[in-house]
C-alpha cells in the first residue's frame, strides 16, 4: 500500500516559486518528455461539459469534445473526436471524425472513421461511418451505413452496404 512521505520542512534552494512535482515537470528536468515516447499520443485538446451542464442550440468547435451532460440540437466537430459519457443525454444530429458513446444518444450520428457504441451506451438513430464497433451489452436501434474510402480507387464515388439492425421488439 502507498503511503505519503513526509516532506523536509527546509525549503531548498529554487530560482522560480516553488509548484508542486508532477511527473511532466519530472521528466522535463531529467531531460526526457512523454512526448518522445513512442507509445504516448500526441496531446489533444479536449472540451468537457460537465453533468450538471444543459445546452439546447448548435455546437460546433474544432478540439475534441466530452460530453457528460444533456445536449439538445447539432453537434459538428469535423475532424474531432465526440465522446459521450456515461451521464450524456444527447438529443442531436452529430457529425465528427470519431464519435465514442458510453450513454445515450437520441439521432442520426455521421463520423468520417469510426463510431463506437460502449457496453452500457444507446444509439437510437442511422449511422454513417467507414468503421463501426458495438460491444455486448450496448443498445442499437436505427439503420447503419458503412461509407468505404476513396484509398486505391480511381472513381470519385463513395461505396455504400446498408445496414439493417433493430434491438428493441416493437
Amino acid at each position: 500500500m502507498w503511503t505519503k512521505q513526509p516532506q523536509s520542512e527546509t525549503p531548498s534552494y529554487s530560482p522560480a516559486p516553488s509548484s508542486p512535482s508532477s511527473p511532466a515537470s519530472q521528466a522535463a528536468s531529467q531531460g526526457t518528455s512523454y512526448s518522445s515516447r513512442p507509445s504516448a499520443p500526441a496531446a489533444r485538446s479536449v472540451a468537457c461539459l460537465g453533468e450538471s451542464i444543459e445546452v439546447k442550440g448548435k455546437i460546433s468547435g474544432a478540439e475534441d469534445l466530452q460530453v457528460d451532460g444533456k445536449v439538445e440540437g447539432p453537434i459538428s466537430l469535423q475532424g474531432q473526436r465526440l465522446t459521450v459519457g456515461r451521464t450524456g443525454h444527447l438529443n442531436s444530429e452529430i457529425a465528427a471524425r470519431e464519435v465514442v458513446v458510453y450513454g445515450k444518444v437520441h439521432g442520426n450520428v455521421r463520423a468520417s472513421d469510426r463510431v463506437e457504441i460502449k457496453k452500457d451506451g444507446s444509439v437510437t438513430g442511422d449511422v454513417i461511418t467507414a468503421r463501426i464497433s458495438i460491444e455486448d451489452g450496448a443498445f442499437f436501434k436505427g439503420r447503419i451505413e458503412i461509407e468505404r474510402g476513396k484509398q486505391g480507387s480511381s472513381n470519385a464515388e463513395v461505396e455504400s452496404d446498408a445496414v439493417t439492425a433493430g434491438a428493441a421488439a416493437d
